[in-house]
């Protein structure tokens, strides 16, 4: 890509890299970053085309998402990466296991669409998205920001944050919107989830509409040496629902492995 994604970086410790979710922007992390970056050296990027990476071009390749976050983030780093952005950090995981010292999910999944034998957004929902992107991108970008907060106590407040976040950078590209839709709908890691050495942390919230409660149990069948855990009154964001125990969940599972003390 001719142009470098946009990176924030603060804090001072391991290198921990934030990778947001389809529609939103680095600022999504604004509730727990400073928190974290009490242990961390933050690394907050925009992925291609959203937030200060608006204007870049758009691969509809997945690995060139992933080589645009390694071109800024030329450590070592746990990777984190939330909904959409868990598939970059899976890939980058996959790719790269030099530079990924840790794999964190959060509210992701390695096959996000349903077929017959795997639970997920039903397929005619994505495409209806799709559709709407073409009539009005921001209305659909709200729309489906609402169901990510879908089920949680706190929805209301949830959607208000969302928006707020949204606000704090730039609209992300209709480009970047469509092409991170079909990955959503394409991209399938499961049959790779084996291969991750690292250590691998899945998080999720149990009211998630996006990532099924039902699916968690044929992603530990997948990936039988990760660890989860499950935010019982959280749904898609539990960073932003519950951030508190959000913090609290990952520094003691981080300290575990030994990456902080």
């Amino acid at each position: 890509m001719a142009k470098r994604i946009s990176v924030e970086i603060s804090g001072q410790g391991p290198a921990l890299v934030l990778i947001h979710g389809w529609g939103l922007n680095s600022g999504v992390w604004h509730q727990v970053n400073e928190r974290l970056a009490q242990h961390f050296t933050i690394y907050a990027v925009d992925l291609p085309g959203f937030g200060q990476s608006h204007q870049m071009p758009v691969s509809t390749d997945l690995q060139d998402w992933v080589d645009a976050v390694i071109e800024v983030v030329q450590t070592p780093a746990i990777w984190l990466g939330w909904s959409l952005g868990g598939l970059v950090a899976t890939q980058a995981a996959l790719s790269y296991p030099a530079q990924v010292t840790q794999l964190i999910t959060v509210a992701s999944s390695p096959k996000f669409v349903a077929d017959e034998q795997w639970l997920g957004i039903k397929p005619n929902v994505l495409q209806m998205f799709q559709s709407q992107l073409k009539n009005d991108f921001e209305i659909t970008l709200q729309r489906f920001l609402a169901i990510q907060a879908m089920g949680s106590e706190t929805a209301k407040q949830d959607i208000r944050d969302l928006h707020k976040v949204l606000k704090l950078r730039p609209m992300p590209s209709a480009e970047a919107l469509s092409i991170g839709l079909a990955l959503l709908g394409r991209v399938d890691l499961r049959s790779q989830l084996s291969e991750i050495t690292q250590p691998f942390l899945r998080l999720y919230g149990r009211l998630d509409s996006l990532v099924s409660q039902r699916v968690i149990k044929d992603i530990d069948a997948l990936a039988p040496q990760s660890e989860k855990y499950i935010f019982d009154k959280a749904s898609h964001a539990p960073f932003i629902s519950h951030s508190d125990e959000f913090v609290e969940a990952l520094l003691q599972r981080i300290k575990n492995t030994n990456y902080i003390k």
